[in-house]
Formats: structure tokens, sequence, C-alpha cells
């Protein structure tokens, strides 16, 4: 499955957003200022959150993460037993940070979709974040988009998911069965 990270400058420093490990991940951190916290935006996105805010001396700041002082808002998209997630909003530099309220990962867009929204997400998308006109979007599976491409690429996922729901699941069928036969 495709996973990204994402290190945002805000607030006077580096925060890093679900980022997995590796050496280039520190580097990079240093490169662009002065490290401040790792943000877990989904609970089951531990990835290397924990080891990486050790290394770095910042806190590990897990969702929920409302009441936390932050340099951003947080827009809370589901607190369920099974389901803990927030997505972040830098209205400053009209950047969207989701986990997996929208995805850009082929494994969860259907055929055609440069975005999706979640597969478990279908039926209740998350219509709030269409109100929002980000200029980037940072997603936790999927390449980031920017400009014009981010705001059509949500408006159609928040659009068309409930409509293309039966499209993704046979796609996910057919992925599924042709896993099997190599």
């Amino acid at each position: 499955m495709q996973r990204a990270g994402h290190a945002v400058l805000a607030g006077g420093g580096v925060w890093l957003i679900d980022p997995p490990d590796g050496q280039e991940v520190e580097a990079a951190v240093v490169e662009l200022g002065t490290p401040a916290g790792v943000l877990q935006l989904l609970d089951r996105h531990p990835r290397d959150c924990a080891a990486i805010a050790q290394r770095l001396g910042v806190p590990h700041l897990r969702v929920p993460l409302d009441g936390a002082a932050l340099p951003f808002e947080v827009l809370p998209q589901w607190h369920l037993p099974f389901w803990n997630e927030d997505a972040l909003w830098l209205p400053e530099h009209r950047v969207l940070v989701v986990a997996e309220a929208l995805v850009g990962a082929p494994d969860f867009a259907a055929p055609g979709e440069t975005v999706g929204v979640h597969p478990a997400r279908r039926l209740l998308p998350p219509g709030a974040l269409g109100r929002l006109e980000p200029e980037t979007l940072l997603m936790g599976h999927g390449p980031p988009l920017h400009g014009a491409a981010a705001r059509a690429a949500i408006d159609d996922a928040l659009h068309g998911a409930r409509r293309r729901l039966p499209l993704l699941l046979g796609a996910q069928a057919v992925r599924a069965v042709r896993g099997r036969f190599r």
C-alpha cells in the first residue's frame, strides 16, 4: 500500500505528520528548521511516529488532537471505537492534511479517481472538508496535489463517493482475484 508522511512548517517549527522512518526523514527536518513535534492523525497510523519523536526530542501527539496547542486547526473526522481520525487545516497556507478521510492510493480510489473517499467512509463522506478551499492536499496514502487539481479532486471525491462505491468494490475484487493467481 502506498504510504505518505509529511513535514509542514507552521508556528516557527517543523511538524512531522504520520511519518515513516528513515534517515532521510530526520535530515529533511533539519534542513527545513527546528522540529516541533510528530503528529499521528489516525489511530491505525502509529508507523514510526514514536521512534522519530524520541530521536528528535519532540512530543509525539496522537489522535484525538483536540485540546493540543497546535499552530493549525484540528478538524475532527471520526472519533469512534474502531476509527479515530483528525485532519489538519493550515488556513494561512491553504493546506489540508488528511490521514485516510481522503486517499489517493489506487487501492482506495475507484477507477478513474485521482482522490477517493476511504471505502469505509463512502456512505458517509467527510462533507465538511468540501467547505475548505485548499491549494495543497496532503494525504496519508497517495501523492500530494496542488492548485486547482487539489480542489477539483476533493470535490469529485466527495460528490462521487456513494455513486462510485460499487465500482470501487468491483475493482478491489478483481485485484484480490488477480493477487491469488500471481
